[in-house]
């Protein structure tokens, strides 16, 4: 029904909606999820394509799931990007929607592979090879992402953890007697009125009630089973303590991990506070392509526990986007979050050039040379002398050098040469060499800009993971656009 300059802007092949039908939809790979429908699970009704481009859409523009709906429905330029040309082509049901996503969450749940990632994967192999886009020169970046959890004080996560597990085994009658009337009397009032009404001393009182109350309840589930039973046997064990007289004991705040559960709600989160910006949640880690010619992409968008340090996603995201881009990699671009001895043994092992902005840790006075015969020269960078060396062995029999200052020996070790050799690289590292990882900030940014105050929509890693993927997915139109 478009005519005239309408018709043109709606059929041009650079127009956003092509190139997402184009480089997203019709490039899903439907066989992927063939698992999800095999083993008597029936069959799919609506397209996989449909499905997963809609997931896609909704996390890339941020919309609710009764926006989405309606974009799918009345939006023309939404249905061309899914492939629904014909005013009469249907759409997914919700029921069907929300299912499709259920079963993926739980084919991931049971160990298998993540399929959106798979699909993902698969999908910007298709556009490296057709974009020749070659990966030689990477960069990566995180952000901490807050879980969807309201932050519970510690007495509130005891008492939110044995209410949601009493609202589900009090009509079972396995309780019964003075245990249900003092859970009722715990019970009746939420958490966080009980702080608000507490002293601190009360507080303390009110959990260690709670503590005991719960180690009473165990024997009488000891064979459970049930979901709610084992986070509860877990934030215990991670609360209180027994002491040799089988008394309950509330541990110190300090004895306790920032792995432990920060909320029933989500017991995948973790705590950390990095400095000053406290996060329960997770971290998640983009991995893209920074060839100095042509189309760059996201290789791989990672998710973990936010206890999880930078360190960890360098090596996993190499050997991801190597599956992906059409080269090997050969020049990495990271800030000093990534440094680690045994990443650089792993970028030395694969003949990587690891560019870092920075590491962390304050800049030493002394600069260190080791020669090729095993002599260490030492540079005090204050008063510019070279100082005199003396070879020892430590403990172990470990390799050590020494210095002799005002305020008597200062001692050096193979991890400390290897720091100032790091830190000499970086200095002489050009400032255009450098500046090829700041791009990478750009994707960070996008990919939480639907996050408001860095906190999701979510809880659970996997579900974590599912949208992360899905607007990488997005980001690649975007790219491409």
């Amino acid at each position: 029904m478009f005519s005239g300059k309408s018709l043109n802007l709606y059929q041009d092949p650079t127009a956003w909606h092509n190139q997402f039908r184009n480089q997203v939809t019709m490039q899903i790979d439907e066989e992927l999820f063939k698992p999800l429908y095999s083993s008597g699970k029936g069959t799919p009704n609506p397209s996989i394509r449909v499905l997963i481009s809609m997931m896609v859409l909704k996390e890339a523009e941020g919309m609710s799931d009764e926006k989405l709906f309606e974009n799918c429905r009345f939006n023309m330029l939404i249905r061309s990007a899914l492939g629904l040309i014909n005013a009469d082509d249907s759409i997914p049901t919700e029921s069907t929607y929300y299912l499709f996503r259920k079963n993926v969450n739980e084919y991931t749940k049971e160990g298998n592979e993540n399929l959106f990632d798979t699909v993902f994967a698969s999908i910007t192999k298709k556009q490296c090879l057709e974009f020749n886009v070659s990966g030689k020169r990477i960069r990566m970046d995180s952000k901490l992402l807050g879980s969807n959890i309201a932050w519970l004080s510690r007495y509130e996560l005891v008492h939110e953890t044995l209410r949601l597990f009493y609202r589900a085994v009090k009509n079972t009658g396995e309780i019964s007697g003075e245990i249900e009337e003092k859970l009722d009397e715990l019970l009746k009032f939420k958490g966080n009125k009980v702080v608000y009404t507490s002293t601190s001393d009360e507080l303390k009182t009110k959990l260690q009630e709670l503590g005991e109350l719960i180690y009473k309840i165990f024997p009488l589930f000891c064979s459970s089973k049930s979901t709610h039973y084992t986070i509860l046997e877990r934030v215990f064990h991670e609360q209180f303590s027994i002491d040799e007289k089988k008394l309950v004991i509330t541990r110190n705040k300090e004895e306790i991990s920032a792995k432990s559960v920060q909320s029933p709600h989500d017991t995948d989160c973790h705590f950390r506070n990095k400095d000053g910006n406290k996060v329960k949640g997770y971290s998640f880690n983009a991995t893209e392509s920074c060839d100095d010619q042509g189309l760059n992409l996201i290789g791989d968008v990672n998710m973990k526990e936010v206890t999880a340090s930078d360190v960890e996603f360098l090596p996993e995201g190499v050997e991801k986007v190597e599956k992906v881009f059409l080269d090997k990699t050969e020049n990495i671009h990271a800030d000093g979050a990534y440094h680690s001895p045994d990443n650089q043994v792993f970028c030395t092992e694969k003949e990587i050039n690891l560019y870092l902005h920075a590491i962390q840790g304050a800049k030493s006075r002394y600069q260190l040379d080791l020669l090729e015969n095993g002599e260490l020269t030492v540079l005090d960078t204050k008063t510019r002398a070279f100082l005199e060396v003396t070879r020892i062995r430590g403990k172990n029999n470990e390799q050590k050098w020494r210095i002799k200052t005002d305020k008597g020996y200062r001692y050096f070790t193979q991890k400390e040469i290897d720091t100032s050799k790091v830190r000499k690289k970086i200095e002489e590292t050009p400032v255009e060499v450098l500046q090829k990882r700041n791009n990478v900030e750009a994707t960070i940014f996008q990919l939480g800009y639907h996050y408001p105050n860095a906190k999701s929509r979510y809880r659970g890693l996997i579900k974590h993971q599912m949208p992360c993927l899905r607007q990488a997915g997005g980001l690649i139109c975007d790219v491409c656009g």
